[in-house]
């Protein structure tokens, strides 16, 4: 009788050990999934291109042509002069008395005449010369049709005192008092002797940089040129 129940108590156990588990299968392991390293894209900007005022602008002493027909001629600047200040004289402007009031004895002195620019600035001298190719005695464009690009700004000439000025060495004089009508267009007759050539002042800031100024006019109604000085 304790033998059979010794023999039923060892059945159980076995069923209990079989249910629960002992013989059960390695349990399976998870691969970590690797996280994405974020890549940093590094974005290079290529520098804006400087936008030139004047791409077809001609050099110094190149002329641009204007008008039409018989009335037809050619304008240049062909140099220029950069000066701090300049001295000049002119029999009109400056009376004996001022004269003999610098010096002595009475007689023209050139040059005692201070002419200086606004604190910062600088004085342009721009060589303009204009002749007529055409048959007829031709428009030419004037002084006020001359102006200087400079750093995104235009800039007008500044007139002489009169048409004998006489400028510390400086040849020649005022452009527009060589087509006869200061300041206004005048006409030019026919022929390289005939040309109208003189120089042009203009106040502009300082310093200077030839590369980026232009000298633009139009010419006539039909035609616009640009020279560069640089």
């Amino acid at each position: 009788m304790k033998l059979i129940y010794s023999i039923a108590i060892f059945g159980v156990l076995f069923l209990v050990l079989l249910s629960s588990g002992c013989t059960s299968t390695t349990p399976s392991v998870q691969t970590p999934v690797p996280t994405p390293v974020p890549t940093t894209v590094v974005t290079i900007l290529s520098p804006t291109p400087t936008q030139v005022p004047y791409p077809n602008a001609l050099a110094l002493d190149q002329y641009a042509t204007f008008g039409s027909g018989d009335e037809q001629g050619k304008a240049t600047v062909y140099r220029y002069d950069v000066k701090p200040d300049y001295t000049w004289t002119s029999p009109s402007w400056n009376s004996p008395r001022e004269q003999a009031a610098k010096s002595q004895p009475l007689e023209l002195q050139p040059g005692y005449n201070i002419e200086k620019p606004q604190e910062g600035n600088t004085f342009l001298f721009v060589y303009v010369r204009v002749i007529n190719t055409g048959d007829k005695a031709v428009y030419a464009p004037s002084a006020k049709q001359f102006v200087v690009f400079d750093n995104g700004k235009m800039y007008n000439y500044s007139s002489v005192h009169s048409s004998d000025v006489v400028i510390d060495t400086v040849l020649g004089t005022q452009y527009d008092y060589q087509i006869g009508r200061g300041g206004t267009v005048g006409y030019v007759q026919r022929g390289e002797s005939n040309a109208a050539d003189g120089y042009l002042i203009y106040e502009i800031p300082a310093p200077f940089i030839p590369g980026t100024t232009y000298v633009v006019s139009n010419l006539d109604n039909k035609n616009q040129a640009a020279w560069k000085l640089g």
